[in-house]
Parts: C-alpha cells; sequence; structure tokens
C-alpha cells in the first residue's frame, strides 16, 4: 500500500517525544512489510525539508506555531499527487480535521487528548484554544476507525461519544536490543532516583522535587536525577534552589539514547509523576532494564505500572504518599529485587515487532471493508 502518515513533530524535531517513538517505531516496520510511506510533519530550526529515515519518506512544512494550519494546503497537494490508499493521522495535539478537506480513508491514532490538562500546561486563552479545538474531534471523524495504546485512552473516546466497536487499542511495544537487562551492570553507590522525560509543567516534576525533599530527611544520601530538556527546566531549577536540594539534584539536560539506558539501568527507582499520559512508554523502558517505577495513578500510567508489582502508584499530587513509595523502595533490598523480577516479566511482554504486525493487521482490513 501507499500510506501518507500525519503527525504535529517526527523523531528529529526537538519537541518530539513518545507519541513520535509510537508512530516512527510503526511506521519504519510497515516500510520492511512492502508499503511504501510518506510522513507529513512541521519543521524546525536547520530541518531538512524532505529526507529519507530508515525507508519512510519525510516531509516537513510550517513550524510548530502554525503547522496545523498550513497543512491542509500542502496536504490537498500530496493527495492529488499521490494514488494514497490510506491516510494515518495522529492526533497527539490539535486534531488536523483532515475529513473536513481530504477524501482519503483514515485510521485515527490517538495516544491521549489532553482535555481539561491542558490548563495546567498553558496559559488559559491559548489553552482555551487546545481544549475547544478538540471538542469537535466525534463529530468529525465519527464512522472511521481509532487506534489508542492504552485502555485509558479507550475509555476517554467512548466517554466522549465514539462507539467502543470503532477504537482498537495495541500497546506499544519496546526495543529490546537497546533496553535490556545488564546483571553486571551495578546500581549507583548512593540511592538514586530518575526522572527521564520531557520538562513539561504537566508532567508534574515538581511534586517529585518536593517529595525528594521529604526523602532526602530519611534517607540521607540520596540523590535525584531530572534527565531531558523543556521549557519547564528553569522554573524547576529555582525550586530545587529554593529548597536548598542544588547539591543532590542533578539535570543533565538532553542525553544520548546510550546515557539514557546507562542512567536507567544504574537507578534504584525510575518515576514518572505526570498529570496524564497515553501509555508512559518510559515505565515499561525503565522496567526492561530492571528498575522499578513510581508513577501517578492516572490514565495511561496506570496501564502501564502493575502496581505492588513493578513498582507503585500513588494518588497524583499525594506528596506525601509518592516520597513513601520512594523511601520504600530505596530503603528495602529485597524489596527491589522483587520489584525487578516483576519489572523484567511484565516488560518481556512488549515487543514492537508485535505492535507493527497488529497494526498492519488493522489497516489491512480497513482496505478491504472499504474497498
Amino acid at each position: 500500500m501507499k500510506i501518507l502518515a500525519l503527525n504535529w513533530n517526527d523523531l528529529k524535531n526537538p519537541y518530539g517525544g513518545g507519541a513520535e517513538v509510537h508512530l516512527e517505531e510503526l511506521l519504519r516496520r510497515l516500510v520492511t512489510y512492502g508499503h511504501e510511506v510518506t510522513l507529513f510533519c512541521s519543521g524546525f530550526s536547520n530541518c531538512k525539508r524532505e529526507e529519507m529515515v530508515e525507508g519512510v519518506r519525510i516531509i516537513r512544512r510550517g513550524n510548530r506555531f502554525n503547522f496545523n494550519l498550513v497543512a491542509p494546503f500542502h496536504l490537498r497537494r500530496l493527495v492529488r499527487e499521490n494514488n494514497f490508499d490510506l491516510l494515518i493521522e495522529d492526533i497527539n495535539k490539535i486534531p488536523f480535521y483532515t475529513p473536513l478537506y481530504l477524501k482519503l480513508r483514515t485510521l485515527v491514532v490517538v495516544p491521549h487528548l489532553f482535555a481539561t490538562t491542558v490548563f495546567q500546561e498553558i496559559n488559559f486563552i491559548l489553552g482555551l484554544y487546545i481544549y475547544l479545538a478538540e471538542r469537535p474531534l466525534v463529530s468529525v471523524y465519527r464512522g472511521r476507525p481509532f487506534n489508542v495504546i492504552s485502555e485509558s485512552t479507550a475509555i476517554d473516546l467512548v466517554e466522549r461519544g465514539i462507539p467502543r466497536d470503532d477504537i482498537f487499542v495495541i500497546h506499544c511495544g519496546i526495543n529490546s536490543t537497546l533496553y535490556s537487562y545488564a546483571p553486571k551492570v551495578k546500581k549507583y553507590e548512593r540511592p538514586t532516583v530518575l526522572y527521564l522525560g520531557r520538562i513539561k509543567k504537566y508532567k508534574c516534576i515538581q511534586d517529585l522535587i518536593n517529595a525528594f525533599n521529604i526523602v532526602r530527611k530519611r534517607v540521607a544520601d540520596a540523590r535525584l536525577m531530572i534527565v531531558g530538556a523543556g521549557d519547564y527546566l528553569d522554573t524547576l531549577k529555582v525550586l530545587v534552589g529554593k529548597l536548598g536540594l542544588t547539591d543532590v539534584v542533578e539535570f543533565p539536560g538532553f542525553v544520548s539514547v546510550e546515557n539514557k539506558v546507562e542512567r536507567m539501568r544504574r537507578a534504584h527507582v525510575a518515576v514518572l509523576p505526570s498529570l496524564k499520559e497515553g501509555w508512559g512508554l518510559t515505565n515499561i523502558e525503565s522496567n526492561s532494564v530492571g528498575t522499578p517505577v513510581v508513577a501517578a495513578n492516572v490514565p495511561g500510567l496506570r496501564d502501564s505500572v502493575q502496581d505492588g508489582v513493578t513498582g507503585y502508584l500513588y494518588e497524583h499530587g499525594n506528596i506525601d504518599e509518592l516520597a513513601d513509595r520512594l523511601t520504600t523502595i530505596l530503603t528495602d533490598k529485597s524489596l527491589q529485587i522483587t520489584l525487578r523480577q516483576g519489572s523484567l516479566e511484565w516488560a518481556s511482554r512488549f515487543n514492537w515487532d508485535n505492535a507493527a504486525k497488529e497494526f498492519e493487521q488493522l489497516i489491512l482490513t480497513m482496505v478491504e471493508e472499504s474497498a
């Protein structure tokens, strides 16, 4: 088939994240299965307007501020010039509402929707714009199949009015060659807590810092690593300074994949305190290298963490509970071993090849049924 995929970013974009990993892991495998794939996305500073990346033709236009406005013009031209069999529209920011201007069978991929959580991230005016932009989603995309990555997102769509029969859950996979358990790699000498991901307000890393301030009073040699880049970084550094934690909280910024894996392997526990996620891919990545996870009990994260088996869930925003969970793991070596075993078993269930095969079967069925 000739497949057109639409996403706000691609993996080379500095603002790319889990949604981009998910989509491009699938697209690259579709190419190996014999399909022709084009990914249309926004541009960024010094990017190439077009290039081939592992068999996927990537076309970039516009930028992160205007992409949804310029996309319809370019998409209509692309569809006119190419005989695409299918559009894969990834909605992880503002929907593009392609059914209003494209006549092309469409699979709607939804990692997660913001809803009211957008007001936790940005100012009220821009948040209201994004919130209202999501509202017509059900009426515009009704009748089209939806692919989601967690049961939480499926429930969210059903509550918005999408029929459950139109929603297909395919969990994310993992690169088991890269994210693998290495028993010879030792944990850090000091009890270490790790956050790894984008530094955004809605990720609620400030909750982790406040909880770690309590942990330090119980585990004197504990330290915290906050790994990643984003527009909330300076605010977090100010908070760390106010709490007197500058010497025990590290901000290494964006790191290489190899460095990321090493930190995951050596940390004693990873934390994802986000307000909402589609799945929580870093939870599975951490588990796959033998590191337990503590995560907020919110949509998406509760799907990727087995409470008491691969780590713990805590009530979102409950700083004391988060501190208790971290203290328990950092101070109980037998528990660390038990959680490591549970983590490795759980992570072994997720595989990108299996996810891509399910994904391909879904789009083949779509094309056959609409032929």
